[in-house]
């Protein structure tokens, strides 16, 4: 597997871990009630946390940034280029992606969105290479 190819699958499970955590994280799931919300149906989740609030919006965030990413990778491996640029932009994606969520986690804002932009940028290299 290329390298490229392995950063998605990496970016996939990060993204499903974070999916899964901001779901245990609202249920609070190290509780006996909220164990008993996390394997129900979810229709009586508690209201959500401060936190509970940046850990769903850190993995919504996340799963929508991978979409983009998986596609530009996707294409980049489907069309058989083999520029640097796209690696490149893929591991500053991949990096930008990681330090998002641990920002976002604890809640610093303008660094948040200073990183996001980072990992979009990433994104674009990706972009630029494959037109």
């Amino acid at each position: 597997m290329t390298q490229l190819l392995s950063l998605v699958v990496y970016m996939a499970v990060i993204t499903w871990l974070l999916l899964l955590a901001a779901s245990l994280i609202r249920a609070k799931c190290w509780t006996p009630a909220g164990m008993s919300v996390a394997m129900g149906n979810r229709e009586n989740l508690p209201e959500a946390t401060v936190f509970a609030g940046r850990a769903d919006r850190t993995a919504k965030n996340t799963l929508e940034n991978f979409v983009l990413f998986a596609a530009l990778a996707l294409a980049a491996h489907a069309s058989g280029t083999q520029s640097p640029q796209v690696l490149l932009g893929a591991q500053i994606f991949f990096g930008a992606r990681l330090l998002f969520i641990v920002v976002y986690y604890l809640g610093i804002p303008y660094v948040r969105t200073l990183v996001w932009t980072t990992g979009v940028a990433g994104m674009a290299m990706m972009a630029w290479a494959l037109v």
